[in-house]
C-alpha cells in the first residue's frame, strides 16, 4: 500500500515533444478516457472526493503505443504465433504534440527506491495486480498536486516511455493532434508500421473470427 507520505520524481515532458497514441476510433486524437471503466494498470482512478479522473495514454514512440495495447498481451513464446486482425478493427493510430512543458512523477527504476516500491511490483505485474498499482496512482495524484500524469520506462518496450496523463490537471490546448487519427488497418502506412511491429516480436497476423 502507499505510504501516508510519498517522496516522487518529477520528469518533465517538454514542449515540442510528441506522444503516440493508439486508441478506439470513438475517441479523438487528445480526448481524454472519461474514466469510469475500464481495467488498466493505472485506470480508472478517482481523486479524493470519489470522482473519475479522465485520463490519456501515450507513449514516446510508435511501437511504444503499438506495444502497450494491442500487441500488449502477445505471449513470450517462442515459434509461430497468431494474431487475428480483427483486434485492429476500430483502432486508431493518433500523434499529439505537447504546447507546453508537463510535470509527471517518474516511475522509473530509480526513482521508485526512493518512492518505496519496486518495478516489480508496480510496473511488472500482470492484471491481477491492476486493482494495486490503480492505488498508487491515485495516491500519487491525491498527495502530488503538481503532478500532470505518470511516465515510466514502458513494460512492454524497454526503448521507450509509456505515459498517463490526469485530465484534470492538463490545460486545454496543452495537447495539439498532429492531423488527424488513421487506422491501423484502412491506412496503409500505418499497417505497414504494425506488420513490421508484427514481424519482429514473432507474429503473424491472420484474418480470424473478431
Amino acid at each position: 500500500m502507499p505510504a501516508a507520505t510519498l517522496h516522487v520524481t518529477f520528469t518533465v515532458i517538454a514542449k515540442g515533444d510528441v506522444l503516440h497514441r493508439v486508441h478506439q476510433d470513438k475517441y479523438q486524437p487528445d480526448q481524454f478516457n472519461p474514466g469510469v471503466h475500464g481495467n488498466a494498470r493505472f485506470s480508472p482512478i478517482q481523486d479524493d472526493q470519489g470522482r473519475a479522473i479522465p485520463t490519456l495514454y501515450g507513449g514516446t514512440t510508435v511501437d511504444c503505443a503499438l506495444m502497450e495495447t494491442v500487441f500488449h498481451d502477445v505471449p513470450h513464446t517462442a515459434g509461430f504465433k497468431s494474431f487475428d486482425k480483427g483486434k485492429l478493427t476500430g483502432q486508431v493510430h493518433s500523434a499529439v504534440q505537447v504546447s507546453q512543458p508537463l510535470h509527471l512523477v517518474d516511475l522509473s527504476s530509480v526513482p521508485l527506491r526512493k518512492l518505496g516500491i519496486t518495478r516489480k511490483q508496480l510496473i511488472d505485474t500482470e492484471k491481477d495486480q491492476y486493482p494495486a498499482t490503480r492505488k498508487w496512482a491515485e495516491a500519487i495524484h491525491r498527495q502530488c498536486p503538481d503532478a500532470q500524469g505518470l511516465s515510466w520506462v514502458s513494460r512492454q518496450d524497454d526503448l521507450a516511455r509509456a505515459v498517463v496523463l490526469f485530465g484534470d490537471r492538463i490545460p486545454d490546448g496543452a495537447l495539439h493532434p498532429q492531423g488527424a487519427s488513421r487506422s491501423l488497418t484502412g491506412d496503409s502506412t500505418v499497417f505497414d508500421t504494425v506488420l513490421n511491429l508484427a514481424e519482429r516480436i514473432g507474429v503473424v497476423i491472420i484474418a480470424g473470427k473478431s
